[in-house]
């Protein structure tokens, strides 16, 4: 078999990978498991980002051989999908719904940003088509409950959590870039400095008149919620 760092996700058969045996390999017991070597790759992740998920650093970070590795993930895609599910598990899938979907459509958005927040190559990993592994399978089935109480079928509810997945995974990537932006001295103040003068002159009436409306609150979690708000309370369900 030919290992390849960067193999395409059509070769990730997602009934080997998650309900086949977590290690391949046969011999004597290892003295690592597939679990540690995804925890080594998201916190290597979380810390450098995804660029930094090589299968010589993981192997370096838990002590093994590259060789070792392709036991438990043949080529990074693999272990690309092993690490979402991995940090799906900390989504929570227990407790009562209210019954008033959007309401609880809505703590799931949050909920999915927060853990983008926490792992912030998350939205970026998200832009490839990846399998559902137990974890993610279990906090989709908690999304469809909540979407019970509308008259969507199967098909439509499973379209409105991708939505609301590719929804959150954008504004997240949006919004990490923006606050690495925003870091950049006296940025913020030459692009209001910018925007007030173009509103000024003349040719752009519609932007002056937004510019000069009432301010909302701009911290990020008040703007995801609007936006969120909207999307949401704008979806059709009849």
């Amino acid at each position: 078999m030919v290992h390849r760092e960067g193999a395409g996700a059509a070769g990730v058969d997602p009934q080997q990978l998650w309900l086949g045996a977590a290690r391949t390999g046969r011999g004597r017991k290892p003295a690592f498991s597939r679990e540690a070597i995804t925890a080594a790759a998201v916190a290597l992740a979380d810390a450098e980002g995804l660029d930094a998920v090589t299968m010589r650093r993981v192997a370096a970070e838990v002590g093994a051989g590259v060789m070792s590795l392709y036991s438990y993930a043949p080529d990074k895609e693999t272990l690309l999908e092993l690490m979402v599910d991995h940090v799906s598990g900390e989504l929570p899938t227990d407790g009562p719904l209210t019954g008033d979907w959007r309401a609880d459509l809505k703590a799931i958005g949050h909920l999915q940003r927060a853990l983008m927040l926490r792992h912030p190559w998350l939205p970026t990993a998200l832009t490839a088509r990846r399998t559902l592994g137990p974890h993610a399978l279990a906090f989709l089935e908690r999304a469809l409950a909540a979407l019970r109480p509308t008259r969507l079928d199967g098909a439509a509810k499973l379209e409105v959590f991708s939505q609301l997945t590719g929804f959150v995974a954008g504004h997240v990537g949006y919004e990490i870039a923006q606050s690495a932006a925003a870091e950049a001295p006296g940025r913020a103040a030459a692009e209001a400095r910018y925007l007030a003068a173009v509103a000024a002159d003349g040719h752009h009436p519609e932007l002056a008149a937004a510019l000069a409306a009432p301010g909302r609150p701009l911290t990020p979690e008040a703007t995801f919620t609007r936006f969120l708000d909207r999307l949401i309370d704008g979806l059709d369900t009849g």
